[in-house]
Order: C-alpha cells, then structure tokens, then sequence
C-alpha cells in the first residue's frame, strides 16, 4: 500500500484516518466495492452498501437474466 508501519499503527489506534485514495486501494486488493467495505465499517450503512452492491452486480446482467431474477424477487415477496 505504498506507507509505513507507523501509519499503520496509527490508523489501527484511531490516531488518523485512512485517506480516500488507501480505502479505494483496499477496497480492491480486496475485490469488494468501497460500498461495501463502508458498509462493513459502519453499521448504519450496510443497508445502502447492500443495495449498491445488488445493483452493480445486476447492472452486469443480461437482459433475459434480469427478468428471470425479476420474476424471482415477485415470487418471494
């Protein structure tokens, strides 16, 4: 991640907090979104974290899978 044990030490004490550019980096040598890596942080969140990450990942969808899973959510209602 490119900083020093020093900085680390001090982001685990709650001494600083992570830059934007360290919590996107991670969130990817991690393979989630930061959304999600959020939503783990802060409780109050999740639910939003939850609904981005529903989205991207029906975003990649097919057309005809995205009505099967449509019809799907009807039927769990």
């Amino acid at each position: 991640m490119d900083v020093t044990p020093g900085y680390i030490s001090n982001v685990e004490n709650g001494r600083t907090v992570m830059s934007l550019r360290l919590l996107i980096y991670y969130a990817k040598i991690m393979g989630i979104t930061l959304d999600e890596l959020v939503g783990n942080l802060e409780p109050d969140y999740a639910p939003t974290a939850l609904d981005n990450a529903l989205m991207a990942e029906i975003s990649r969808m097919e057309n005809s899978k995205k009505e099967k899973l449509l019809e799907t959510i009807k039927i769990w209602r």
